[in-house]
């Protein structure tokens, strides 16, 4: 794969990334199904280069990221809470952290084709698109100690 290519493929997962914490959203506060809101993001949000009004993204990613959540969301959820400071709970983290470190969390579970400072580096990215505040930092922390659980060979040879 070529640079242009890698470039692109990480510029597509991005976006993809950041839809999966607006999908998972709307999926908290709607109620909505995993499939509904799917096919909602490919019918209406995403779109090709070529037109303006539409982000692209790598549909498949994000499809893997929000059927994975749903899918993992127990282990995912357990993993997290595990990493919360004492006498915080997960139903206590705004929407939109809860999102990101939803889908982060499965990120670094299931998709060890990631590197897990990627998937943090990512996460932390996004929560800096929708905070200016503390939050950042917390999703740092918090996926960090989640990364050096589920894949502690990984960092553990990178601390």
């Amino acid at each position: 794969m070529s640079e242009s290519d890698s470039q692109s493929r990480a510029r597509l997962r991005r976006a993809a990334r950041l839809a999966a914490v607006q999908a998972l959203y709307q999926m908290e506060l709607s109620g909505t199904g995993a499939k509904a809101v799917t096919k909602e993001f490919r019918d209406h949000r995403f779109g090709h280069e070529d037109e303006p009004d539409y982000i692209a993204a790598d549909e498949d990613f994000f499809e893997d990221l929000l059927a994975g959540v749903v899918r993992r969301q127990d282990d995912v959820d357990k993993q997290i809470a595990g990493h919360l400071k004492q006498g915080w709970k997960l139903s206590r983290l705004d929407a939109t952290v809860r999102a990101i470190l939803r889908s982060g969390g499965y990120e670094l579970l299931v998709r060890d084709d990631v590197p897990a400072s990627v998937v943090i580096n990512e996460y932390v990215e996004i929560a800096h698109a929708f905070y200016e505040g503390s939050e950042p930092g917390f999703v740092n922390a918090t996926l960090d100690a989640f990364a050096r659980a589920v894949r502690s060979g990984e960092t553990d040879s990178k601390a």
